[in-house]
């Protein structure tokens, strides 16, 4: 197993519900949330949307690379908190200030363990994807009555043929790093353990190119392939609001939080 330190740290800071730790060109960011896989309520949602804010605003950070603590990547969307009123999703920006509004540096997901829900999300709003073989991926949304709307319905279909999406988003079947690797979601697959020191020996192979030259691929190719996303997320807005605002969705963060089955209503 390689060392990421090896490339030389420059600062860490280690407060809170994120953490940064800058290597050359390259800021690691990390979701510290680990008692509950990560999962992003909206203190973690502004700190990361302050790290993106980072990795854009300098131009001696080449590369983002995004993972999380304790051996997950994160577990989407805190139900507890959402169910209590507290939102991760930051105007203009979308689910944990990425899904909506992607940095202008290549970010890289170091993906161990669970990726669920807005977990899966933010590693679709991620350019590459570095996942430990025993990692899952999922889109659970529909088993709570919510759907996936911060990038699982617009992204996942462009990532992966059509109908394995399609399968996967109406049946909240989970997705094996292996399968998402089969597929072309997964860039490189890793040991158990090792998909972030792996995320940082790619990071620092496009951190050693000219950095005008990387972030103009990164923007030619997102924004031929997402010239239309504006207008997706919006169409998809329009259909899904009343889902996000049913009885249902409530009852589905509330059986999740009292860890009951969900009572349907289909209102």
């Amino acid at each position: 197993m390689s060392d990421p330190q090896a490339t030389g740290a420059v600062s860490t800071c280690d407060d809170g519900p994120v953490q940064t730790r800058e290597l050359h060109g390259i800021l690691v960011i990390t979701i510290n949330r680990p008692k509950v896989r990560n999962a992003v309520d909206g203190a973690t949602a502004r700190a990361l949307a302050d790290a993106f804010d980072q990795l854009d605003a300098r131009d001696d950070l080449a590369v983002g690379v995004l993972t999380g603590a304790g051996g997950a990547f994160s577990a989407g969307m805190d139900l507890k908190a959402y169910a209590a009123g507290d939102t991760p999703i930051i105007p203009g920006r979308g689910f944990a200030g990425l899904t909506r509004a992607r940095p202008r540096a290549p970010l890289i997901a170091a993906v161990e363990g669970w990726a669920i829900g807005g977990g899966t999300e933010m590693a679709l709003a991620c350019d590459l994807i570095v996942a430990a073989q025993d990692a899952t991926f999922g889109l659970f949304e529909v088993t709570h009555g919510l759907v996936p709307p911060e990038g699982g319905i617009v992204r996942l279909p462009e990532r992966i043929p059509r109908n394995i999406a399609m399968e996967l988003l109406l049946t909240g079947d989970p997705l094996t790093a292996l399968r998402a690797a089969q597929l072309g979601l997964v860039n490189h697959l890793t040991a158990p353990g090792e998909a972030l020191d792996r995320a940082v020996e790619l990071a620092t192979r496009i951190a050693c190119n000219a950095p005008l030259a990387v972030r103009a691929v990164k923007r030619a190719v997102t924004e031929r392939t997402a010239f239309d996303d504006q207008d997706a997320f919006a169409e998809q807005d329009r259909i899904v609001a009343p889902v996000l605002a049913s009885q249902d969705a409530q009852e589905g963060a509330r059986a999740f939080a009292e860890k009951r089955p969900p009572r349907w209503q289909g209102r």
